[in-house]
């Protein structure tokens, strides 16, 4: 079973030409280079692979931890529980 997290990096890695290798849970959204407009965007993509409804409301996620945690809530509400353990197995940054 694919992870949420594995999801929204083949997103990235495919939409916006990441480097795989720089996503991971805390990896910021702003540090990948992805401005509000780019966010906006990545959702509606998100929005559409997932088969989720954004909510009107803005949100702040500021990493791409925060973006798994908010689709799996998402789809657990929308799916009746469906999430797919978005974060079990993601890694973190690498740091020296």
């Amino acid at each position: 079973m694919t992870t949420t997290f594995e999801q929204l990096r083949a997103i990235l890695v495919r939409d916006y030409k990441l480097d795989p290798e720089l996503l991971a849970l805390d990896a910021s959204l702003e540090g990948l280079g992805l401005d509000s407009l780019g966010v906006a965007e990545l959702l509606f993509n998100v929005e559409d692979e997932f088969k989720i409804t954004l909510p009107p409301d803005s949100v702040q996620l500021p990493t791409l931890g925060d973006v798994v945690l908010f689709i799996d809530a998402l789809i657990a509400a929308q799916h009746g529980g469906e999430a797919q353990v978005g974060v079990a197995e993601a890694p973190t940054s690498r740091r020296p």
